[in-house]
């Protein structure tokens, strides 16, 4: 039987529930970053010491497939480009001109961006419930970046780091449909690591053109935590609870992520949340979790393929 659908001892649980409190911290680290050091210069060290950790348990794998990997680079560099450079790079941008609070929440809309993205991508029939679940999730945000008021987005407009956080989740979404759609045929360490190489390559002009912005005690942390721990270990548990409770039972705990983050933001940042972030935040997370529940699609019977 497949493991969403036998029983499952509640330990494994911690895989999907770590990884969850370690991508919402990273979002708290993210926001830190910014006045501390440069949105380059940590994306590019954040993702370089990654490579650098990495490079003795994923490298003789690598070399030993590079035979299947040579074909596929072109395929790497561009999840490389999206999962790598442009989301984690936009989000550092964007939390100098958002908080934490409104980055969590915006994120959480990456599994509804992904059934939108899909539905161009791979042609695949959104369900009735994934369009209903879109437009309660378009509903919250419209009140969490109008602040209580959707109407002022149209007067005064989106706050641009809230901008920059919808076209990071829009790549992310996109490198998740590209790595489904592609399936490349190497281990999944060996995956993230050549991905992770693009990452660090296509960083290195923008790092090499920022202005200075050492290394010190503010921001050594940040870089620690951001390298290692969302990008090696969270990938790591989220892979084995994706192996033992199967995908779709593990990909329920990423709806927990806005809710880490708005409490963390609220201890360490002093971001006290409003009624607009709560009513907007329950919202677009109502959209997310109607979007992920299994019914026909649109135009198919309903004992149609998919």
């Amino acid at each position: 039987m497949r493991p969403d659908t036998t029983h499952v001892p509640a330990r494994y649980l911690l895989f999907p529930l770590l990884a969850a409190l370690i991508w919402s911290v990273n979002m708290i680290v993210t926001k830190m970053a910014a006045g501390v050091i440069s949105p380059a210069v940590i994306g590019f060290y954040r993702w370089a010491l990654a490579g650098a950790v990495l490079t003795p348990f994923a490298l003789p794998g690598v070399w030993a497939q590079r035979r299947l990997i040579a074909p596929h680079l072109p395929k790497f560099a561009v999840l490389g480009g999206l999962g790598m450079a442009l989301y984690q790079g936009l989000a550092y941008v964007a939390a100098s001109t958002t908080t934490a609070t409104n980055m969590g929440i915006i994120t959480a809309m990456i599994p509804l961006l992904t059934i939108a993205v899909g539905a161009v991508v791979l042609r695949q029939r959104p369900t009735l419930m994934a369009l209903a679940g879109g437009l309660v999730s378009l509903a919250g945000l419209a009140l969490l970046i109008g602040e209580g008021d959707p109407a002022r987005l149209l007067s005064v407009g989106a706050n641009p780091g809230d901008l920059l956080m919808g076209l990071a989740a829009l790549a992310y979404a996109l490198y998740g449909v590209l790595l489904r759609l592609w399936a490349l045929p190497v281990g999944p360490w060996q995956s993230l690591y050549v991905q992770v190489g693009f990452g660090v390559l296509f960083q290195l002009p923008a790092f090499l053109m920022a202005a200075p912005s050492p290394l010190n005690s503010a921001n050594v942390p940040l870089v620690l935590y951001a390298a290692i721990f969302p990008s090696l270990f969270a990938p790591f548990l989220w892979m084995q609870g994706v192996r033992h409770l199967g995908p779709n039972r593990a990909s329920i705990f990423l709806n927990l992520m806005p809710v880490g983050t708005v409490a963390i933001a609220a201890i360490f940042l002093d971001e006290k949340p409003h009624l607009f972030h709560i009513a907007g935040g329950a919202m677009a997370l109502a959209g997310v979790m109607l979007a992920q529940m299994r019914t026909p699609r649109l135009g198919k019977p309903a004992g149609g393929a998919a």
